[in-house]
């Protein structure tokens, strides 16, 4: 089976989060009828990978292939979800915990897995509207490793 694995990065605050919003419907919708199987990665640190997740799974329910898995990867085991691990997993397919960030300090931890993220992945989708921070760096280095890389501030911007 071909696995083509997507991951999202964006900034804890979104502008057009409406927008933004659908945008991801119509990139996730698109990929759900053009590929096999997809695995969506996605972390838990923003408002961004909150609406990535939510979007991932009302495309499961809108489409009900099977052929869609949403992962949430954190960088190191948090109180939250060991004291909610089942809430978690109704909610995810699956949840990891990123092995490279959690060996590391705390404060490396998210930006050494958000690399392991885009290093699994075959695409990244993003909603980078600043030049700084985790996730800007993030798409930084999905580009300079040859990622496929769609951000959706920009495009954003170009339609207003």
């Amino acid at each position: 089976m071909d696995i083509f694995t997507v991951s999202f990065f964006g900034h804890r605050q979104i502008d057009n989060p409406l927008i933004v919003e659908k945008k991801l419907d119509e990139y996730i919708s698109d990929l759900i009828c053009r590929k096999e199987y997809i695995e969506f990665l996605v972390g838990r640190d923003g408002e961004f990978d909150k609406m990535a997740a939510a979007a991932v799974r009302r495309a499961k329910k809108q489409y009900n292939y099977g052929n869609i898995f949403l992962t949430l990867i954190l960088p190191y085991a948090r109180a939250e979800f060991t004291n909610n691990e089942e809430a978690f997993l109704e909610y995810y397919d699956e949840v990891e915990i990123c092995e490279k960030s959690a060996r590391a300090h705390f404060k490396a931890a998210i930006q050494i897995r958000n690399r392991a993220m885009v290093d699994r992945s075959d695409m990244v989708i993003s909603c980078i509207q600043y030049q700084s921070g985790g996730a800007y760096k993030t798409v930084k280095y999905a580009e300079k490793v040859g990622k496929t890389i769609i951000n959706i501030a920009e495009e954003i911007k170009s339609d207003i």
